[in-house]
């Protein structure tokens, strides 16, 4: 483990504008989430966004970390049985889809990250409740978080809440630290035990973004070498916010006008959010 780095007061606030601008891509990107339209034309609507719009960079356009090709397109675009790190392209969008979108955007040298689920018409019973859980599983993992916590807080809710409702955490990838390096310390896994790895400080940044499986946990890596899709071909759900730590709590930094509300339960012992 390096070590986590601790973020000044300067580093907060530029986390705090490319977060905003990260969150405002998926506001903007929503309304063409629909039948009929290429996960291609997502991405190009949202590069231009990105740079025309914004003056932001997209993080993840040419990203090559070691062992891997350059990644070819501005967002993640992860349909159904894909689980994460899906290329945007051809595929087109049908009725009873469900789509995740990852966006992460570079601004004055910080990155903000997040990722948000979408229904195209009207989804099954099965997707809509495992998005719901998800969603549940990332905010009770926000929730945990504090100065003085530790990162198996984070996981070990998020793991509970996952499988009392019978579906699987994906292992293979987790939260990140995140600040002008795209991926560092620490790395944020959504299972485990409370009490253990590292204590959090006030300070620290990083993602919350779990993987969450209809069937088993089990993955296989395509030949493209970046979209990771279920092996048992079973849905797959993931949502994702940028947080900072504080000394009485958390402060999450990829918010917008169009996100979704947080659960009641985090509203109850988060009013700040409402």
């Amino acid at each position: 483990m390096g070590s986590i780095s601790i973020k000044t007061a300067e580093d907060i606030e530029g986390m705090r504008v490319a977060g905003k601008l990260a969150a405002e891509v998926l506001d903007y990107i929503a309304p063409f989430v629909k039948a009929g339209t290429t996960t291609g034309e997502l991405d190009r609507l949202c590069h231009e966004y990105m740079t025309n719009v914004q003056d932001t960079i997209p993080a993840p356009l040419n990203y090559c970390p070691p062992g891997y090709t350059p990644y070819p397109k501005a967002i993640c675009t992860s349909l159904n049985d894909i689980i994460c790190h899906g290329i945007p392209g051809d595929k087109v969008m049908k009725n009873g889809d469900v789509l995740n979108i990852d966006i992460t955007v570079i601004k004055n040298g910080y990155h903000g990250d997040t990722s948000r689920m979408f229904f195209i018409g009207e989804p099954s019973i099965l997707a809509r409740r495992l998005t719901e859980i998800t969603y549940e599983c990332m905010w009770l993992g926000i929730s945990k978080i504090k100065a003085g916590a530790h990162l198996g807080d984070i996981g070990h809710v998020i793991q509970q809440h996952a499988e009392k409702a019978g579906y699987s955490v994906v292992r293979e990838f987790c939260g990140h630290g995140i600040g002008k390096v795209f991926h560092e310390e620490p790395q944020v896994l959504h299972y485990g035990r409370p009490g253990t790895l590292e204590k959090l400080e006030a300070g620290m940044i990083f993602t919350v973004e779990p993987m969450i499986n209809a069937g088993r946990r089990e993955i296989r890596e395509m030949g493209d070498g970046w979209t990771i899709k279920t092996k048992d071909r079973s849905l797959s759900a993931q949502w994702e916010h940028t947080v900072l730590v504080t000394e009485t709590g958390f402060e999450v930094l990829t918010v917008s006008p169009g996100m979704p509300a947080p659960p009641a339960f985090i509203l109850q012992a988060a009013p700040a959010l409402a």
